[in-house]
């Protein structure tokens, strides 16, 4: 089980900008710079992000309106970019683009951080048991609630 974590440096939002257009450039699809810019500030931060976030973080660039980013945002969720984080209505940067994959999410009830795991086991099971009762997933994102390191030192001193 490995973990990435939400924000990267420059020199990995560079990298990670690279791949993401060459897996639009793969699918066939267009990395259009409005959909590049809101992609770049979900690897920038450190939480998940709400849209209208995002939004005001774009301020002038391209006249962004809502409709605009949750544009941006579906298509990087169709292209495995990004993940939705249900619970709290907001967006992550994928932290394995390297291939499609379910996503499981700890996410920190104090100060709303969330952790992507890599835990193919996880799903496996989950997987075998839905098909045990005959039910087809479609898509998975497990969120898993508590409290992180972070927090819980703080709360301790």
């Amino acid at each position: 089980m490995s973990t990435s974590h939400l924000s990267c440096s420059p020199i990995s939002i560079a990298t990670a900008l690279k791949d993401a257009e060459r897996i639009c450039d793969q699918q066939g699809a267009r990395m259009t710079p409005i959909r590049r810019r809101v992609l770049e500030l979900l690897l920038a931060t450190d939480a998940p992000a709400k849209a209208y976030d995002l939004l005001d973080q774009l301020g002038d660039e391209g006249a962004a309106k809502p409709p605009t980013i949750y544009r941006a945002l579906d298509f990087l969720l169709e292209m495995g970019l990004a993940h939705k984080i249900e619970s709290l209505n907001a967006y992550v940067a994928c932290g394995h683009r390297d291939h499609r994959h379910s996503a499981v999410f700890l996410i920190c009830d104090s100060c709303h951080a969330a952790q992507e795991l890599h835990a193919d086991a996880t799903i496996s099971a989950l997987e075998a048991e839905s098909a045990e009762v005959d039910f087809a997933l479609r898509s998975t994102v497990l969120e898993v609630r508590g409290i992180c390191a972070q927090c819980r030192k703080a709360q301790a001193a």
